[in-house]
């Protein structure tokens, strides 16, 4: 190509807002959400994702048709293998994340979390690029506490109170469109193939599912048969083999669609009188924005235990239940399986609760967060 047609196309390309992060649905959920909001604000500029090299990643960005670029990246360990292997992939990452940034022209990076946005945020500061960083957990990531001392904003999705200072100021966690409940329960429960007049119990281990909660939905079926009395269960399995857990509901005759993962969780939250969930920042937003009950399980292999810290403030205003993931069934039975059945067979009280989140302000972050990205990405 000649250099008065590069020059030409320089000229004529749209400029863009790179969205960086991924690995988890956490990570991406909320980058959807933004760009949505860009969209509709900016829609001068283009919406790229980089994002983690990770199946769930491309899935969830295919099925909403996102522009991205997988990057590759590694997480920061202190064992020599693993170190070199950081080392390599930080730097491939770095290169691959300049070179977008450069061909995309990107004149704002919003770092979401994860790996990825190491080697993508090393590469917007040697273009200067201005970083947004929105922080999505209640305990800062070392990506994050990284990515921090570069940003030129900081925003908390929730508080951090381990560093109660970590951002300017807190905006909320964005939801996407596609998690915000749209129709009644009985509609909703008819598009997932649910008996419409039935109580439904939602379990959700998130985008890759929960085996502890798989384990202990089977346990329970197998001996607490009436608990499930006038209930259907919607379960999101992850990557788990589906079939023991639907064998274990129709050797209970409970009433049950089992399924890997939903894009349209609005439905899956429309749906719901209650919800057994791991406590991802994005889960805790999404259950408390649908106004719906739930039985928070946090993931028990972080070393912070940062998921726990999620939905602590949920727990304390009455408005859902917090229990340790104890791993094993029996031992969950008397704890987690007990907080479950304690409010499937008290209808008053699982009642009350809605009508405490249904009077909490219902907001979503991500016109804010996109305004912010906006006024960086147009400043000379």
């Amino acid at each position: 190509m000649s250099t008065e047609a590069s020059r030409t196309n320089a000229q004529t390309a749209r400029r863009s807002i790179v969205l960086a992060g991924g690995g988890t649905g956490g990570h991406i959920s909320p980058g959807i959400a933004i760009a949505e909001a860009l969209q509709e604000m900016a829609p001068e500029f283009d919406r790229v994702f980089a994002c983690s090299t990770r199946a769930v990643d491309a899935r969830m960005l295919e099925h909403v048709h996102a522009d991205f670029t997988p990057i590759e990246a590694e997480g920061l360990s202190l064992k020599p293998a693993k170190i070199l292997r950081f080392v390599r992939a930080f730097l491939a990452g770095r290169a691959a994340a300049r070179e977008l940034l450069e061909r995309r022209q990107a004149t704002a990076v919003i770092a979401l979390g994860g790996y990825v946005t190491g080697p993508v945020v090393a590469a917007a500061r040697k273009l200067r690029i201005p970083i947004l960083l929105v922080n999505l957990d209640a305990t800062p990531g070392k990506a994050n506490r990284w990515v921090a001392r570069h940003a030129r904003c900081i925003l908390t999705a929730c508080p951090t109170p381990t560093r109660p200072d970590f951002a300017e100021r807190m905006v909320g966690m964005p939801v996407r469109r596609a998690a915000i409940a749209a129709l009644p329960a009985r509609e909703a429960r008819e598009r997932l193939g649910l008996e419409p007049g039935l109580h439904t119990l939602l379990v959700t281990g998130a985008s890759q599912g929960a085996a502890s909660l798989n384990d202990l939905l089977r346990f329970l079926v197998e001996n607490d048969r009436a608990a499930f009395g006038g209930w259907q269960i919607l379960h999101l399995v992850g990557n788990a083999d589906p079939t023991p857990i639907e064998a274990a509901y129709r050797a209970a005759s409970v009433r049950a669609r089992v399924m890997p993962f939903l894009h349209d969780m609005g439905l899956a939250w429309g749906a719901a009188d209650l919800v057994l969930s791991r406590a991802g920042a994005n889960s805790v937003a999404e259950a408390l924005l649908n106004a719906v009950p739930t039985v928070y399980a946090p993931y028990p292999y972080h070393a912070d235990l940062h998921q726990k810290w999620n939905a602590q403030p949920a727990h304390d205003d009455g408005v859902a239940m917090l229990c340790d993931d104890l791993i094993d069934a029996t031992k969950n039975r008397a704890t987690l399986g007990a907080a479950l059945i304690s409010l499937m067979t008290d209808h008053a009280r699982r009642e009350s609760m809605r009508a405490k989140l249904l009077a909490r302000p219902r907001e979503n972050a991500s016109q804010e967060i996109a305004r912010v990205a906006i006024a960086l990405a147009s400043a000379k």
